[in-house]
This record gives C-alpha cells, sequence and structure tokens, in this order.
C-alpha cells in the first residue's frame, strides 16, 4: 500500500514496507528478528541491545550559521560540523543498503493540524517501526496517500557502530541533528526512545521560533468546560501517576505545546516505566499493554510468555510503549483550551518544601528554570543524605534553546490567561529521607483535585520565610499541620538548617542563569 521511492535518499533497497498495520509488523518481527517475542497479554516483546536507556552524551547537533545563535551550546547541545554529520548520515545509508528490506513509517508530531509536523522514520528492524507507529500521530489513509515530502526524516541504523576516528566522536554511539535539514541521524544504539526524543528535539528548536511553547509535561482536561491543566516534573514526582486521573480526561503523558489556541498533544502515543508494575499500582497502564504495544528489555518466561516486571536483570528501565488511544479516558484527538493551573511536581527528600504553595509569574519562572527535584540517600554508594537534581525547565537534556527562552514563553502565557502555578511536594514531611516519612499517595491526590476544582485559589496563604512562596495553609482532606512543613518536625531547629541548605543548593544552581534573568526573577528566588 501507498509505495514508495527511496532513491532521493540514496537507499536502493527495493522491499520498502511503509506504514505496515501493528498485525503485519508483528508477523515481521516474529519471522525476521530474533530479539523479538510475544507477551502473554499479547504486547510484542522487543529488545534494544547493549544500550537501554539514551546516550545523551552522544548526542550531536550540526553547527551552522543560520541556527548556531539559536542554539543553548555547552554539554546538553554539542556541536559537529556538517561534515562529519555527512559522514555519519553516508555510514547510515551504507548499512542501511545491505538490508533485503526496510521499514518506513511516515506520520505526524503534533495533534494541532496547523502546526504538526510531518515525520519520516526509516529504519531495519520492524520493532522500531511498531514503536515509532506508536508514538507518533497515525495518519488516516487519505493522509498517508497525500502525505508527500516530510518535514524530517530519521535514518535509524542504530545495529551499526558509528566510527570512533571519526572527529568528534566519543564511542560507537553517535546521535546526530541537523536542524538546517530536518535530517537525523542513529548509529550504534538500538534503543528505541532516542527516535522519540529526537523528534521532541526538534519540535523543542520549531516551535518557539514560532512562539509556541513546547513542554516536558502530562496534560490533563476537564470532562466538561475543555480547559486543561498541565504537570511538570521529573523522573520519580508522580508525573504519570497523578495525570492518570478518572475525574479527567488525558491529553497525554510526557509532551506538549501551547499555542495562541491552547494545548495539543505532540504525540500519539505513551511510553511508560514498566518496573515494579501491577494491575493495582498502575491499572490503566497495565490494560493498556496489550496486542499492539511494545514491551522494551522486560523478563519473561520462554514457556508461559508471561512478563516478570519486578525483574530487573537487564535494566530498570523497562518500558511499555502503546497508542494513547488504548487509555480509556483519553482525551482524541488530544488538543485542549488553555491551562487553569500549571502544577510543578517536585519530590523534596529533605522535607523543606510544602505539600503545596501558589506562585507569582516571577516564582514561576524561577522554579521552572531550576526544575527542582533530590534523589534519596543510598542510591549510589557514599550517599547519606538527599542530593539536589535540578534540570531546566523539567526537561534539560531535550533543550535546545537557551532555558530563559522556555521560561519568557512560559511567563507570557501565565499572564495572558490567567493561569495558576503551583509547586506541589510529593517527598517527605516530618523530616528529610531516613527520618520523615513520604507524602501519602492520597494526601497529594487530594491537593491536585482541589487545584482541579479552583478550592485553592481563595484558600488562605502564609508567606515562607525562605523560599518566598505563598504556601497553602488550608485544603480539604489533608491535616493542617501536614500544609505547613516545620510543624511536622520535631526539631524546628534542624528544619531551619536544613531549608537554609536547601535554598543555598537553588542559588547556587541558578548562578548560570542569573545574567540572563531580570531583576524580578532573580528576586523571586530563596532568600539565603
Amino acid at each position: 500500500m501507498f509505495p514508495l521511492d527511496l532513491d532521493k535518499y540514496d537507499l536502493q533497497v527495493h522491499d520498502i514496507r511503509r506504514n505496515l498495520a501493528p498485525a503485519q509488523l508483528y508477523v515481521e518481527a516474529l519471522r525476521e528478528d530474533s530479539k523479538c517475542n510475544i507477551g502473554d497479554s499479547g504486547a510484542l516483546i522487543a529488545y534494544s541491545g547493549e544500550k537501554t536507556g539514551r546516550s545523551p552524551k552522544d548526542k550531536r547537533i550540526v553547527r551552522h550559521a543560520n541556527s548556531e545563535e539559536d542554539i543553548w551550546w555547552g554539554t546538553v547541545n554539542i556541536p559537529i560540523d556538517q561534515h562529519i554529520f555527512d559522514t555519519n548520515l553516508e555510514r547510515a545509508k551504507d548499512f542501511l543498503n545491505t538490508k533485503e528490506k526496510l521499514y518506513v513509517i511516515d506520520a505526524f508530531a503534533g495533534w494541532d493540524p496547523a502546526t504538526r509536523i510531518k515525520i519520516r522514520v526509516i529504519c531495519s528492524r520492524p520493532y522500531h517501526a511498531l514503536f515509532m507507529h506508536t508514538m507518533l500521530i497515525r495518519p488516516t489513509p487519505d493522509e498517508l496517500e497525500t502525505f508527500g515530502e516530510p518535514d524530517a526524516v530519521i535514518f535509524n541504523a542504530g545495529e551499526f557502530p558509528a566510527n570512533r576516528q571519526t572527529t568528534g566522536m566519543t564511542s560507537k554511539t553517535s546521535v546526530d541533528l541537523n536542524f538546517e535539514t530536518c535530517e537525523f541521524v542513529i548509529l550504534g544504539t538500538e534503543y528505541a526512545g532516542e527516535m522519540k526524543k529526537g523528534v521532541f528535539t526538534l519540535v523543542n528548536y520549531l516551535m518557539p521560533k514560532r512562539g509556541i511553547l513546547s513542554m516536558h509535561c502530562s496534560a490533563t482536561a476537564d470532562r466538561e468546560t475543555g480547559r486543561s491543566s498541565v504537570l511538570f516534573g521529573l523522573s520519580g514526582t508522580g508525573k504519570t501517576t497523578l495525570s492518570a486521573d478518572p475525574d479527567r480526561l488525558l491529553v497525554g503523558d510526557d509532551e506538549h505545546c501551547w499555542s495562541d489556541d491552547g494545548i495539543f498533544n505532540i504525540e500519539g502515543g505513551c511510553y511508560a516505566k514498566a518496573i515494579d508494575l501491577t494491575p493495582s499500582s498502575e491499572p490503566d497502564i497495565f490494560q493498556a499493554l496489550r496486542f499492539g504495544a511494545v514491551l522494551e528489555n522486560v523478563v519473561y518466561d520462554a514457556e508461559t510468555h508471561h512478563v516478570d516486571f519486578h525483574d530487573t536483570t537487564l535494566t530498570q528501565n523497562t518500558r511499555g510503549a502503546y497508542p494513547i488511544e488504548f487509555i480509556k479516558n483519553a482525551k482524541i484527538p488530544c488538543v485542549a483550551g488553555h491551562p487553569t493551573d500549571v502544577i510543578f511536581l517536585t519530590c523534596d527528600a529533605f522535607g523543606v518544601l510544602p505539600p503545596v504553595s501558589k506562585l507569582t509569574p516571577e516564582q514561576a519562572m524561577y522554579h521552572f528554570i531550576s526544575g527542582y527535584t533530590a534523589k534519596v540517600a543510598g542510591t549510589e554508594m557514599g550517599v547519606t543524605e538527599p542530593q539536589a537534581t535540578f534540570s531546566p525547565c523539567f526537561g534539560g537534556p531535550f533543550l535546545v534553546w537557551s532555558p530563559m527562552k522556555y521560561a519568557e514563553l512560559l511567563a507570557e502565557k501565565l499572564r495572558k490567561h490567567g493561569t495558576n502555578v503551583w509547586l506541589v511536594n510529593t517527598g517527605w514531611s516530618g523530616g528529610a529521607y531516613g527520618e520523615g516519612s513520604r507524602m501519602k499517595l492520597k494526601l497529594t491526590r487530594a491537593i491536585v483535585d482541589a487545584i482541579h476544582r479552583g478550592k485553592l485559589v481563595d484558600a488562605p496563604t502564609e508567606a515562607d520565610p525562605v523560599f518566598g512562596f505563598h504556601v497553602v495553609t488550608e485544603c480539604e482532606g489533608v491535616p493542617p499541620e501536614a500544609l505547613v512543613p516545620k510543624k511536622s518536625w520535631s526539631d524546628p531547629v534542624k528544619f531551619d538548617e536544613s531549608a537554609r541548605k536547601l535554598a543555598g543548593l537553588f542559588a547556587k544552581n541558578f548562578e548560570q542563569y542569573a545574567p540572563l534573568c531580570t531583576d524580578e526573577v532573580k528576586a523571586a528566588g530563596p532568600r539565603i
């Protein structure tokens, strides 16, 4: 169906399987790929080989006169020149030309028809094709018939290594993006998430040029009004769990844009962590991992095909990819009105931040740029106390512009649409990790529910003496003593010491951004 000529890419493989249906891709994967099998739920089980996660240190961006002033160069965006990119692209094409057949997926990034990006994926593993069929927005037969030339092309030759001797290569893995040609080359890694995040990186470059804010967040919508709410948060903060709200519609779990018309999901699927997954812990996700979904790097019984989600022999980063319509309360199409609320989730293992605080636009910019959460003690040898983690805009590895670009767009939209911003701590209270206890999920759900019902807009607050934000002191379903952290600590002096320490970590991290900020934003940080 819909034959495709790839000669223009110097690819002379004659057997091109374009936009095969999931059932066909299952057959291809089980027949052609020894690394694939099928689980007892019907999901395709696939393995990505040596790499079971992204390789951020191997990502490269072509430095070009047309775009170099736009890009936030550094450890996230490492430059290579056009010649090196062309060398890697040629290597990828040479490998793809050794295959008897190739798989092509033509699909969209972005549910807004006016701004969506046409993506073409060219790969040699049917598992990769099914993954991107799942994660991108699937065109109708008519849209596929008239798809035309794509806006961006992914050449996935991940089974073949990069040449370590090529200038600028630090390993046999190389993930290269060229914003001028909108080409994306993958060598030396078969981890499917590289394609997903490559598309997100491209969106993070293109959308801000149009005045559209791209966001690493989940989003839900009110069933009656259509107004949305977005939740930002790093790993372990509860972003996926809290966006699974039976009283609201799911717009998406990971990547969105905020335009003049509202918000829209970038993706057509979800890519959820599968570690320790059970029907009781995440019922919506568990039932979604069925025929048409992909389970990545999980361990299963060869006789029964039963998947052991608790087995991390291969990796702790086990994943499941499934179409968003597999979630029963998904909002299709995945678009919604302007957000009534923006929620920054943090897991504060220091036990200092309150369960919920209201932020001014300037404080929102400060905390958005900071992107704070904390890792608990004991996760690494020698770590005996919580470790602060900062990721700008809650998505540092995928930013292209300076964090200030995204923060300014956020502040502009907050003011224009009267959106409330909240900082919600899903971490510890009554003491730091090891002394206090983790916030109960039912209390955090009560807080988020109160936010969505507009109950906290006029709730009483008190200013935090160190961080300056407005701490909510009354919330239905939450004990008052739990809302003000210092009251839950047995040692107030120790609390003050921890608060000052965390404030110092914020200030130290923000030094790199302060020269680019207004005085109002700098003043919105903690007082030391």
